[in-house]
């Protein structure tokens, strides 16, 4: 099993769960055009991955030894960290009818039947890749207004003007000659960067689009701020 670090601008990973051998190749081999996959062949494996690195989706196995799938997904869903990462359930076709409902009570977005159609799975799974591209676009779309907003000095996007001494005691300049620099310019590059942030917010329907909702409010109110100071 491989593991290295994710972090916003790099690809997103897809952690694939299973003890045999041949089931990873074979998922690997359908999804391997999609993503990163990291493989693991138990529970404690998998969940000790999704601690190192970021998933965009996780596909377990049911019927694993120790810890099974639902363990598995249980446990995912009980850590802070890893709760909001979909999962999609293996399992083969001679199962209990009741698998299913079993899956989505532990948290499973989805449950396929093995064996299953490698153009459905990947249909399915890049659905999930996809929303977690746009939400970490999202989340770097707001570190960069909070970059601009705190620049220069610590005031929300007001840069820090420095006094020009041959000026000091002019007491003839106009109130424009004393206004900070470029504050039309930065404001008009926030505004566009959040209506940008605001379409790709649209098209999060799944799991933390609360948490990228209170992003987008954090940023409104601090362009507020910055209009309002702007106009004293």
């Amino acid at each position: 099993m491989t593991a290295t670090r994710e972090t916003a601008s790099e690809t997103s990973s897809i952690l694939i769960v299973d003890d045999m051998e041949e089931n990873l190749v074979a998922l690997e081999a359908v999804l391997g055009s999609l993503a990163q996959v990291v493989r693991a062949q138990s529970g404690e494996e998998a969940l000790k991955a999704m601690l190192r690195q970021e998933f965009a989706v996780v596909l377990i196995d049911v019927m694993m030894p120790g810890m099974n799938g639902f363990e598995t997904a249980a446990n995912i869903k009980g850590l802070d960290q890893t709760k909001d990462v979909p999962i999609i359930l293996l399992t083969g076709a001679a199962v209990d009818p009741n698998y299913a409902y079993r899956g989505y009570t532990v948290g499973a977005a989805d449950f396929l039947i093995k064996p299953f159609d490698p153009w459905l799975l990947r249909t399915k799974v890049n659905v999930f890749l996809d929303l977690h591209r746009k939400n970490r676009q999202l989340i770097d779309q707001a570190e960069q207004l909070k970059r601009l907003l705190t620049a220069d000095g610590g005031h929300p996007g007001i840069p820090s003007a420095a006094p020009d001494p041959a000026r000091a005691t002019d007491h003839t300049d106009s109130a424009e000659h004393l206004a900070p620099p470029k504050a039309p310019d930065r404001l008009a590059e926030v505004a566009g960067q959040l209506a940008q942030a605001e379409l790709l917010l649209r098209d999060a329907d799944g799991p933390g689009r609360a948490d990228l909702a209170d992003r987008i409010v954090e940023l409104e109110q601090a362009v507020e701020r910055l209009m309002a100071a702007r106009e004293t």
